[in-house]
C-alpha cells in the first residue's frame, strides 16, 4: 500500500490502525462495531499487503492526535481543545486535527453548560430574550434545567415553558448565533445538523425538576394562557408507574383514596416493581384478595386499563395539592423535617 497519509480513505486508515495495534486490541475494538462496520474493515485489512513503515507511524500519529482533541473536547469544550493542541502542535496543524474529528464528530449544543454550574448558567442568560433562555434551557439537563427554571423571575417562568414545551426544530444558524453569544463567557460547542428541541416532554422534564411551588405558578399561569398545553403537560407530571416514588405513607393514602377496582384494571399492566410496592402497602388479606382477583378478572381493554390508571394519578396529584402526600422533586421545599 504505496500511498501517502492523505490519499489514504478513512477506511484504509482504519485498517492500517488494527494491523498496527494487534490482534488482540483489534478483538476489543471489533466488540464495539456494528457487524456492517465489522465486515466493511475485515475486508479493507484483508486486501492491505504491506504497510510502510513510515505511513503506520503517520496513522499511528493521526490517531494519537485525534484521541487527545477529543479528550480536551470532553474536558472544556472545541475552544478549549483548539487552544491546547495549537500549543502543542502549532496553529495549522491544530486546526487540521479539529476538522478531522468534528467531521465525523457531532458535538452536542450547549455540552459546556451542562458541565457548569447551574447559577453559573443563570448568570450569563437570566438577562436574554425569553426564547433564547428557553433554547438553552431545552438542551440542559432536566434537573440543572429545573433550578435555572426555579430562579428566573416568577414573570417569566410560564412564558419560558410555554416557549420550551411549543419549540420545534431550531436551524444551525440560531443554535450558533446563541452559543457564540455564551462562548465570550464558557466555553462553547457547535453543530451542523437540525436538532430536535424543546416540546412538551421537555418542559414536563424540566417541571418535575422544579419545587412545587415554582411548578404552581407555572402551570396557573398557562392554564390561563393557555389551557389545552397546561392540560397537557399536568397529564405528563406524574404517571403510573412514578408511584415508586413515594413512601410507604403516601402509598397507603392513595390505596384509601382511589375505588379498588381503578385499582385492580391499573396494576393489571403494571411492572412487578408497582405491584410489589402497592401489595406491600397493603393488609395481607386484601394483597391476597387483589391477586386472586385480578388472577379471575379475564381480558379488558387497554383504554379502560389507562382511563383508571389517569383517575388514580389525577387523585395522587389532587392529594399532593392538598397537603395529603408529597412527592420528592428537586426543590428544597419538599425536604420534610
Amino acid at each position: 500500500m504505496a500511498r501517502t497519509k492523505s490519499a489514504l480513505t478513512g477506511k484504509q486508515k482504519a485498517a492500517i490502525l488494527l494491523i498496527s495495534l494487534g490482534p488482540d486490541v483489534s478483538a476489543q475494538v471489533y466488540k464495539h462495531l456494528t457487524e456492517e462496520e465489522i465486515e466493511k474493515l475485515s475486508l479493507e485489512i484483508s486486501s492491505v499487503k504491506k504497510v510502510d513503515s513510515s505511513l503506520k507511524e503517520d496513522v499511528l500519529d493521526q490517531f494519537h492526535q485525534i484521541a487527545l482533541a477529543q479528550d480536551y473536547i470532553s474536558q472544556g469544550g472545541i475552544g478549549y481543545a483548539k487552544t491546547v493542541l495549537e500549543k502543542a502542535f502549532g496553529s495549522q496543524e491544530a486546526s487540521n486535527i479539529i476538522n478531522r474529528l468534528t467531521s465525523s464528530l457531532q458535538v452536542r449544543p450547549f455540552d459546556f453548560a451542562r458541565k457548569a454550574d447551574p447559577q453559573q448558567v443563570l448568570n450569563f442568560i437570566q438577562g436574554e430574550h425569553p426564547q433564547t433562555i428557553a433554547l438553552v434551557l431545552s438542551y440542559l439537563d432536566p434537573e440543572q434545567a429545573g433550578q435555572i427554571l426555579s430562579a428566573l423571575p416568577q414573570e417569566l417562568q410560564a412564558d419560558i415553558a410555554k416557549r420550551i414545551a411549543t419549540m420545534d426544530s431550531t436551524s444551525p444558524e440560531i443554535i450558533s448565533q446563541v452559543e457564540q453569544v455564551l462562548e465570550r463567557n464558557i466555553s462553547s460547542s457547535l453543530t451542523e445538523d437540525y436538532t430536535q428541541t424543546g416540546g412538551i416532554q421537555a418542559v414536563v422534564e424540566v417541571l418535575n425538576g422544579v419545587d412545587r411551588s415554582t411548578e404552581r405558578t407555572i402551570l396557573d399561569a398557562l392554564e390561563i394562557q393557555d389551557p389545552d398545553l397546561a392540560d397537557e403537560i399536568k397529564k405528563r407530571m406524574f404517571v403510573f408507574e412514578d408511584i415508586v416514588i413515594l413512601d410507604n405513607r403516601a402509598i397507603q393514602r392513595v390505596i384509601r383514596e382511589v375505588e379498588n377496582e381503578d385499582l385492580r384494571l391499573s396494576l393489571r399492566v403494571a411492572s412487578d416493581e408497582v405491584k410489589d410496592i402497592v401489595f406491600k402497602n397493603m393488609s395481607q388479606r386484601m394483597a391476597e384478595t387483589f391477586k386472586e382477583e385480578m388472577e379471575y378478572m379475564g381480558p379488558v381493554r387497554l383504554k379502560d386499563v389507562e382511563e383508571a390508571q389517569t383517575r388514580i394519578v389525577a387523585t395522587i396529584r389532587r392529594l399532593e395539592d392538598i397537603g395529603e402526600i408529597v412527592i420528592a422533586r428537586g426543590g428544597g421545599d419538599d425536604i420534610i423535617v
